[in-house]
């Protein structure tokens, strides 16, 4: 298995078992729809998002409500336009 299939087998589990329901449900379509679309470069973007709390990810993405932790890269805007 290479690192990037095993980035994507982490990226898969992380998605889906944040602790908030909303953000599993949220995260997981996400990243079913999008991840095999990602390149490495998106996929450690992708990772780090899910490093984030819940809270902070909640509040940026049903909120609207900016936060310097989340950086502007190609896979956060896609998120925060994703629709569930």
């Amino acid at each position: 298995m290479t690192n990037k299939e095993i980035l994507k087998k982490q990226i898969i589990y992380r998605s889906s078992h944040r602790g908030f329901k909303e953000m599993d449900m949220l995260l997981g379509n996400f990243v079913k729809k999008y991840i095999d679309l990602f390149n490495e470069s998106d996929l450690l973007d992708l990772q780090n998002l899910l490093l984030l709390e819940d809270e902070i990810l909640y509040k940026w993405y049903f909120e609207k409500k900016e936060n310097n932790s989340i950086k502007k890269t190609k896979v956060s805007a896609m998120l925060k336009g994703f629709n569930i």
